[in-house]
């Protein structure tokens, strides 16, 4: 063979070498259904979207309904030995997440709304409460009833700050109203929500929410002929008439941003909350329905929120008891927020252990 042969050989060896080199392996376990909208399901839209950003250069794949805690281990290090990177993405996935990274040091992990960190363990998690709070002052403004609905799934402090959060929204607006909260104790249990919303709409509530992995509560208000409001997802196609607003996310711009770093190498461990100033945490899908007044109003504190002249955990805020938590002119710190175990005023109902 003559030696320029052997150089283009070479060469063209090198270059497929480094382009299979280059394509990043992704794997994703949910705690929900993939295709079914909620959580998890918004999650696979950002999987999705990496597959649209990066073609070839990524290799993504998933698997749902994944069991939390230590049953998820087996799973976890099964994908860990086949994949460059793993998003778990519940933080009842988390300490088994961290103890897998130990076993697999040249593997990156990222565990959503978790708090643990090592050198190849990041997490990530969205300001939910931002939205959450407009979504409340929506609630608010369209109760008739002054009682509203919140169907939710375990009691976190994720979970408990958007209850709050809400609440505080529907205060702001309609000082008179409550939030009624019951719960599933589980993140995907259609029949159990449904069950839980019909309950409290023969209490009298007339807006119903929920945090929970289904669309079960919005077709409860659909059915039942009052306002909803969904989580995780645009449920519209089940509440076509009902739905007046959803609180969602685009996790695909943060999930392309970790392959980015990888592609480069120069992806690090940290912990990241971001909310409605980076668009991840997001209020859409706001209905005709809702007064034009109403809207102006939520637009305006929505700018605010962005801008971070307005913060939703600023004081006076009471807890249910009617006792100063956070005095005016004071705010929650982020550590406070991720240790939230209590209720503000105006949330009736029990706050079961987790």
């Amino acid at each position: 063979m003559r030696p320029c042969a052997m150089n283009f050989l070479l060469v063209l060896l090198c270059s497929l070498t480094t382009a299979a080199q280059a394509q990043i392996k992704a794997a994703f376990i949910y705690v929900g259904p993939a295709k079914e909208v909620g959580w998890s399901h918004s999650h696979d839209e950002g999987r999705q979207h990496l597959e649209k950003v990066f073609g070839a250069d990524v290799k993504t794949q998933y698997v749902e309904f994944v069991q939390e805690g230590r049953a998820s281990a087996e799973i976890i290090r099964k994908l860990a030995a086949e994949n460059d990177i793993i998003f778990t993405t519940s933080q009842g996935y988390m300490v088994t997440t961290a103890r897998v990274a130990r076993e697999f040091p040249a593997v990156k992990f990222d565990n959503a709304t978790g708090l643990r960190l090592s050198e190849n363990l990041g997490s990530y998690a969205a300001r939910a409460y931002e939205p959450r709070y407009l979504s409340g002052m929506i609630a608010g403004a369209m109760t008739r009833s002054n009682r509203i609905g919140f169907v939710a799934a375990h009691a976190i402090p994720e979970v408990i700050r958007g209850i709050n959060a809400f609440t505080l929204g529907v205060r702001r607006v309609n000082p008179q109203a409550v939030v009624e909260v019951k719960w599933t104790r589980q993140w995907y249990a259609p029949d159990k929500a449904s069950e839980l919303a019909r309950e409290l709409l023969k209490s009298g509530a007339d807006v119903l929410t929920h945090h929970t992995d289904s669309p079960a509560v919005v077709k409860e208000a659909e059915a039942a002929g009052v306002f909803a409001i969904s989580f995780h997802s645009n449920m519209s196609e089940f509440a076509p008439t009902k739905q007046i607003a959803s609180v969602g996310y685009d996790w695909g711009k943060y999930y392309a941003t970790q392959i980015q770093a990888l592609k480069e190498g120069n992806w690090s461990s940290k912990r990241l909350w971001l909310g409605m100033s980076e668009d991840i945490a997001q209020l859409n899908n706001l209905s005709d329905q809702i007064p034009a007044a109403v809207r102006d109003q939520v637009s305006q504190v929505e700018k605010e929120i962005k801008n971070k002249t307005f913060s939703v955990f600023s004081g006076p805020v009471l807890n249910s008891r009617g006792r100063p938590l956070v005095r005016a002119g004071e705010s929650l710190t982020d550590d406070e927020l991720l240790r939230m175990n209590w209720y503000v005023e105006g949330v009736v109902g029990e706050m079961p252990s987790f």
